[in-house]
């Protein structure tokens, strides 16, 4: 009878550190983004990945493309609220930020121009593109730009 219970016991303390192990390795629940030049993909994150892997290459960007950035909130499966884009310099001090209208459909995209980018970037080194909202008051630092 002893034996029978500690045989129990011991599968579902397996079953218990298998589905830990199985969650703790995955991106279940966690935020991640997306960064398109034009229509063209440039960068798939969740925010769980290293920042030396975060980096937004713009060598070959022209002043008339389009950088468009989905950011999705693991929380909420969707757009948070009051969100912003900010360019920031090494220091961490804003140089630039966009705010985004509130969004209820599936279109998550915030859009800026390449050209107001570029234009910072002759003027600074080591930027960094930032997501705040809402619901992530602290920010995100999504990206380091590469631009030479």
């Amino acid at each position: 009878m002893k034996k029978v219970k500690f045989n129990q016991v011991l599968i579902q303390l397996f079953a218990l550190i298998t589905l830990f192990v199985a969650f703790g390795f995955t991106k279940f629940g966690l935020d991640s983004y997306e960064i398109y030049l034009n229509n063209n993909l440039v960068l798939k994150q969740a925010v769980n990945q290293p920042l030396n892997l975060r980096i937004l290459k713009l060598e070959q960007a022209k002043p008339a493309d389009q950088l468009r950035i989905m950011y999705k909130h693991c929380t909420i499966k969707g757009a948070g609220t009051d969100r912003s884009i900010a360019l920031k310099d090494e220091k961490g001090n804003t140089l630039k930020k966009w705010a985004f209208a509130n969004t209820s459909g599936s279109d998550l995209t915030m859009t800026i121009a390449v050209k107001e980018v570029l234009q910072l970037a002759r003027q600074h080194d080591n930027l960094s593109l930032n997501y705040s909202a809402k619901e992530h008051p602290k920010g995100e630092m999504l990206a380091l730009l590469k631009l030479k």
